[in-house]
């Protein structure tokens, strides 16, 4: 499965503790994440993940063009709805695409878990008959 990472910055360090915890089902699948948030997790959890531009820089665009391809299972977004962000219409996109595209998405820590230890027990194996 291909699994999305996008983490606003007060969230990094949640994004890099989720990923050591769940590092045993991480390794299984493909990872791709916003240019910052993928080095942190891979330089946390020695794990590959294909890094896209800073979010920014349109890292969130090129994730979304994955959504809409098609081309990602499962999206973790740990959004902080506390500190607006400039650039909260843009990553509201993916928000939007996810729903539009049906694809599983967690904007906080309980729904990641949630959906990290589904697709271990291999309830989300349903992406492979939609893809």
């Amino acid at each position: 499965m291909k699994i999305g990472l996008i983490a606003h910055d007060n969230k990094k360090k949640l994004m890099e503790n989720l990923c050591i915890a769940y590092r045993h089902i991480l390794c299984k699948h493909e990872l791709f994440a916003t240019g910052t948030t993928g080095r942190l997790v891979e330089e946390t959890t020695n794990l590959l993940v294909h890094k896209y531009l800073s979010g920014r820089l349109g890292g969130e665009q090129q994730l979304g063009a994955q959504v809409v391809n098609n081309d990602i299972d499962l999206m973790i977004f740990l959004r902080d709805p506390v500190s607006p962000q400039n650039y909260e219409a843009e990553f509201g996109s993916i928000l939007r695409l996810c729903d539009m595209h049906n694809i599983p998405l967690a904007t906080n820590l309980a729904t990641a878990e949630a959906l990290l230890l589904a697709l271990d027990r291999g309830d989300l194996d349903w992406r492979n008959v939609v893809r």
